[in-house]
This record gives C-alpha cells, structure tokens and sequence, in this order.
C-alpha cells in the first residue's frame, strides 16, 4: 500500500476578502499544516523564530534563494520575504495538506514555476462591499483604504488571467458569507 501524498493549497484574495478568515479555519483541522513565511528582517517583541517567521540573515536567505529552496520570494520595504520550500516538502511527503497564504504575485511565481496544487481565489461580493469591510475594521486610514481598493482591483482582475497556458486560480469562490465560504474551500479540499 503507497501512503498518500500531500497537496499545496494556495489562498490568495484582496485585504478584506476573508482569506485570513477562511485559513485561520482551515488550519483547525489536524491534517493541515500551515505555511511560516521566511523574512530577513529582525524579530518583533514575541516573534517566535518558526512559528510567526523563519527569520534568516540576508546571506541566508541568499544562499537558500540561490538554492531553489523558496516556492516564491520578494523584496518588501529593504527586506526579503519567501514561503519556504522545506515545511511544504515534509508535509506533503507526510500526506498534508500544505496551506499557503499568499499575494496574487507570489501565486503567479508558483504558477510559472509549474508548483502543482490547488489555487484558490477568495474573492468580494464587489469593491463596495470590500470597502465596507475595510471601513468597519476602523484600522486604517480613509487614504489606505482608498490604496488597498486600487490594489483589490488589479488583484481582482489579474485572478482571471492564465500563467503559462493554465487559469492562474483553479477556483474563484466569492465570499458573501465566511461560514458557507469555508464550507466550499473545506468541500475542495475533503470531498
């Protein structure tokens, strides 16, 4: 009898789509395992190195990038950011689902590099209704709302564009309701 392998689930949707939501549920289950970004910047007050981040110097992360051993990577206000390799690979040779939580960016990366897996959109009812959402959340400026909205746009629209010959998410699922958005990842991932 061959064990079962694993498989990459990416969610990616617009600040205030739910994504955060719908993985924070998912990760409740015992056979997901959720994916720790690597960044090269310092530990925050009660930043545990492997659980919040893997914090690496530069020249690690360098060597590692040098590697092949990041799915995707970016710079991000003078410091690196990128979802390792090596938590994906144990988990998926242990029969996991790997959870990752990325930008559309990051997805179009792993969709160039050919990453196998599930890609998941989690998307808005529409831009009024994700600026509603923002609005109530009450942490951000009415200028940074205006900013997330135009990013919210682009990230829309790009999510229906193909990457090397195939859809760049698999499926787009809207979130008008988070209790019955969860429902239908779960049903993807657990048929």
């Amino acid at each position: 009898m061959t064990a079962r392998r694993g498989r990459l689930v990416v969610i990616s949707g617009p600040s205030g789509a739910g994504k955060t939501s719908v993985c924070r549920a998912l990760k409740q289950h015992g056979d997901v395992e959720f994916s720790v970004s690597a960044t090269t910047r310092a530990p925050r007050p009660g930043e545990v190195d492997g659980v919040d981040y893997h914090f690496l110097s530069r020249d690690d992360f360098q060597r590692r990038l040098g590697e092949n051993q990041f799915l995707e990577w970016a710079s991000y206000n003078g410091n690196l950011y990128g979802t390792p390799r090596w938590p994906m690979d144990t988990a998926l040779a242990h029969g996991k689902v790997f959870l990752v939580e990325i930008e559309v960016k990051g997805t179009r990366q792993l969709r160039e590099r050919g990453i196998p897996g599930l890609y998941v959109f989690i998307a808005p009812p529409s831009i009024a209704e994700l600026r509603r959402r923002l609005e109530r959340r009450g942490s951000n400026t009415a200028a940074e709302i205006d900013a997330r909205i135009a990013i919210a746009e682009q990230e829309v629209e790009a999510a229906g564009e193909p990457v090397a010959g195939v859809p760049l998410y698999d499926v787009t699922i809207v979130n008008d309701d988070l209790p019955a958005t969860i429902r239908a990842v779960e049903a993807l991932l657990w048929p």
